[in-house]
């Protein structure tokens, strides 16, 4: 079993910038890819970005240029630094790990509030 809690949410201004991390945690379990995903009111929850445990990301297109993923293999933690913030921005965002030991299973935190005013 895999924990993921998420810290970093909050409130800020439109053009702003906000740092998300998430650390897992559990007994004798690996990692493949750990992410970030959200969920704005009303809408299904939408893939923001990916990392591999080799490195290799992926983004939405809604927010390549502005936000980047990174990850600390050692430390089992994943940080999505978000700039330029857009009120469409503002949703609920989920700390993602597909893991691979000791089970295959993909796993969520709780999630975290981000919200941009305008």
């Amino acid at each position: 079993q895999v924990q993921l809690v998420e810290s970093g949410g909050g409130l800020v201004q439109a053009g702003g910038s906000l740092r998300l991390s998430c650390a897992a945690s559990g007994s004798r379990f690996s990692i493949d890819t750990m992410g970030w995903y959200r969920q704005a009111p009303g809408k299904q929850r939408e893939l923001v970005a990916t990392i591999t445990s080799a490195g290799y990301t992926n983004y939405a297109d809604s927010v390549k240029g502005r936000f980047t993923i990174s990850r600390d293999n050692a430390k089992n933690t994943v940080d999505l630094q978000m700039n330029s913030l857009k009120p469409e921005d503002t949703a609920v965002y989920y700390c993602n790990a597909f893991s691979t030991f000791p089970l295959r299973r993909t796993y969520y935190g709780q999630g975290t509030q981000v919200t941009v005013s305008s």
